[in-house]
């Protein structure tokens, strides 16, 4: 049986300040509807994303900002990085797993990042990061190469 990721529900204190912002970011609007003055939701889908995001009144009762990297798949992790800058998004520089490992966007602790993209460019290995109005937190990882099985 195929199970996929469909949406990911993100907790957001103003709808229309986090709509602006993911529709800058490049994200596309699928669908805006109000049902009454205490429920609203708002689908939009990253540029060739099989998954969606869901935010508004009514839908969740996680707190606001509570998201804690939500990883996002691109092909040039400096190209992406670019991009959002020149959408206005406040991103990160480019780092990777001090150690030499795939992990360095998953430490808790920045100390275990370094600078710039993983030296070997391998997928999975080079990050940048950035949040939303909320400070829900959004994880850019680079990858060229599906690791076997997916």
């Amino acid at each position: 049986m195929d199970m996929k990721v469909e949406v990911v529900i993100v907790p957001v204190s103003d709808v229309d300040r986090a709509k602006q912002f993911y529709r800058r970011v490049g994200f596309r609007e699928d669908i805006d509807f109000a049902g009454s003055d205490s429920f609203r939701v708002v689908q939009l889908t990253p540029p060739g994303s099989a998954c969606s995001i869901i935010f508004g009144k009514g839908i969740t009762s996680a707190h606001p900002g509570s998201i804690d990297r939500l990883v996002v798949a691109v092909a040039d992790i400096e190209v992406a990085r670019k991009e959002l800058v020149s959408h206005g998004v406040d991103v990160s520089e480019v780092f990777h797993d001090a150690g030499g490992g795939l992990g360095g966007g998953f430490y808790a602790s920045t100390e275990a990042r370094a600078s710039g993209p993983d030296r070997k460019r391998r997928s999975y290995a080079s990050y940048a990061s950035f949040r939303d109005p909320d400070g829900n937190g959004w994880m850019l990882q680079e990858i060229t190469t599906r690791l076997p099985g997916r």
